[in-house]
């Protein structure tokens, strides 16, 4: 693990999913009773096969892959190896993914199903225009620290994947719903080692990512919204939102904090199909 965190830069959750991917491959390869160093490339084929015939989506199927031929590469560079199994298994074919996007009127209806005489109710509707109003992660918002936000100046400071950290601007409405959540914080009883972080639960200790996910999906189902909603609807919705309005992709991408522009340019794919729909729902000719 020491291989992963320190030569290659991964956060605790990206080595967490590491880890467990390699766990499904070793448990495969243990009722074959092979051990992972001494899999050959159709064993590993197998394995794919395997998850294929799972229903694991194509996707999770190459993140796992990757993973693998990390793994293999590095048993390969510390001569525990004399070849990459790996070398020659394809990846599967992902397709483009379009995340869903909320629209503004579903943002707000999401804001107005919080219910503000619950003890947790102004720290969620902090927590919901942090992540919409900023475009965090789920890993950067359960993070903040009270020490890195400059409210005079509006911005604070995330520590991003790879511990890369970057400055992120805070709006004056973040603000303001912020230090209404403060007024709450004060009375809890933070348990040590707990007291820089901005959100925590009614135990005084960091929310988990867990947490997030269980809030931001109960109020989007009392908002009566259909679509697959998660904490990373609302950065979809924030970066969508900001490149529909004229926003320069590049922009995006450092506020967003992509390594690659690359990465970014799926929001021009979600701006197309945005601009089809404005001309279907619009255009007279075509309303006919």
């Amino acid at each position: 693990m020491y291989y992963l965190k320190v030569e290659k830069g991964l956060s605790e959750n990206s080595i967490q999913a590491y880890k467990s991917d390699l766990e499904k491959l070793f448990v495969f390869l243990s009722d074959a009773h092979i051990a992972p160093e001494h899999a050959e490339r159709e064993h590993l084929s197998d394995f794919m096969v395997e998850l294929g015939s799972m229903g694991i989506h194509p996707r999770t199927q190459a993140r796992i892959l990757s993973g693998i031929k990390s793994f293999y590469r590095f048993l390969l560079y510390n001569d525990r190896r004399a070849d990459d199994p790996t070398e020659l298994i394809g990846t599967p074919k992902t397709g483009l993914y379009l995340p869903e996007v909320l629209t503004v009127a579903e943002i707000d209806a999401m804001i107005a199903a919080i219910d503000l005489s619950k003890p947790e109710g102004q720290r969620n509707k902090a927590i919901i225009e942090m992540l919409y109003g900023s475009g965090l992660r789920v890993s950067e918002l359960i993070n903040l620290q009270l020490s890195r936000l400059n409210a005079d100046e509006g911005y604070i400071l995330v520590e991003g994947k790879g511990s890369k950290q970057r400055l992120v601007p805070v709006s004056e409405q973040t603000l303001k719903e912020l230090k209404l959540w403060y007024i709450d914080r004060h009375v809890l009883a933070i348990k040590k080692g707990h007291e820089d972080f901005i959100f925590l639960n009614r135990r005084g200790s960091k929310l988990t990512r867990a947490m997030i996910f269980v809030i931001v999906k109960q109020l989007a189902e009392l908002a009566g919204i259909r679509k697959s909603v998660s904490p990373h609807t609302l950065r979809h919705s924030f970066a969508t939102h900001l490149l529909e309005n004229g926003a320069n992709l590049r922009a995006i991408q450092l506020l967003l904090g992509h390594e690659s522009i690359t990465t970014t340019e799926i929001y021009t794919h979600i701006d197309i199909h945005f601009l089809k729909k404005t001309i279907f729902d619009f255009h007279p000719l075509l309303r006919k």
